[in-house]
């Protein structure tokens, strides 16, 4: 008799970057309520501790189960010193990114530094000791880019993001094939906008607000909750044979 492969993540490691706020803090909730212990890694030590104890009462784990990491993902020996001294990761969320709204006239280096830097090289070195710890301790995985509807279409004044969210794409692409021979995979969550603090200046102008919620089949943001499916999804058994891929949580947008 077939059975449904499990949702549940029980004895797994998960890492979430970026995780004290926002999708990233909702992708948390999300795997430690379906079993994984979780270490979440972001800059602010005071986010992170408030973080982890928002997640410790929604999932029932103690302290032993949840913990954190602080740590500037932009410099490549921090990140290598994170899986050192946190262990083996069964499950990678790479969330940690940031936005510049800028038309491409206006837009100056410091701002192309700083969307490139976090949100596609820190990527890239997550991605990259993830893969060596993996690799060494000869284990599977599942490791899960969120990247963004941006990165399958283009935008006004989103040239900065889109070029990094593109990146994003290509750099799952390429790993599906790289570490699939590991049982390794590696897909991307591309969601629309979402109500969080980093897309809030943007959709405080309605004009730009009303174009967000045109391009949106239900006529509203995203929210939170609806991130959390996913990436127990694609974190669990359930998408055992899902590797290389772009699930679109964008509302229709890429659809059209």
């Amino acid at each position: 008799m077939m059975k449904t492969p499990s949702f549940r993540l029980d004895g797994k490691r998960a890492l979430v970057t970026g995780g004290s706020k926002g999708i990233g803090l909702a992708a948390a909730h999300a795997l430690a309520q379906a079993g994984a212990q979780m270490c979440i890694a972001a800059r602010s030590t005071p986010d992170l501790i408030a973080a982890c104890a928002e997640i410790m009462k929604a999932s029932g784990q103690n302290a032993s189960q949840i913990t954190y990491a602080a740590v500037d993902l932009r410099d490549s020996s921090a990140v290598d010193a994170l899986f050192t001294q946190h262990g083996i990761f069964d499950i990678v969320v790479n969330n940690a990114g940031t936005t510049r709204t800028r038309l491409i006239e206006e837009a100056t280096d410091e701002d192309l530094d700083t969307v490139l830097d976090l949100n596609v090289k820190a990527a890239f070195y997550v991605l990259r000791a993830a893969s060596r710890s993996l690799k060494a301790a000869g284990k599977p995985g599942s490791f899960i880019n969120i990247s963004s509807q941006m990165g399958h279409v283009g935008g006004p004044k989103r040239t900065l993001y889109c070029s990094s969210k593109h990146a994003l794409e290509g750099m799952t692409k390429a790993l599906a094939w790289e570490l699939g021979p590991q049982s390794i995979r590696v897909n991307s969550i591309c969601p629309t906008f979402i109500e969080t603090e980093l897309t809030a200046t943007m959709l405080a102008d309605p004009a730009f607000k009303q174009y967000v919620t045109g391009n949106i089949a239900f006529g509203r943001l995203g929210k939170l909750e609806e991130i959390m499916g996913a990436v127990v999804f694609l974190a669990s058994d359930a998408s055992s044979l899902m590797t290389g891929s772009a699930l679109m949580l964008d509302g229709g947008w890429t659809a059209r």
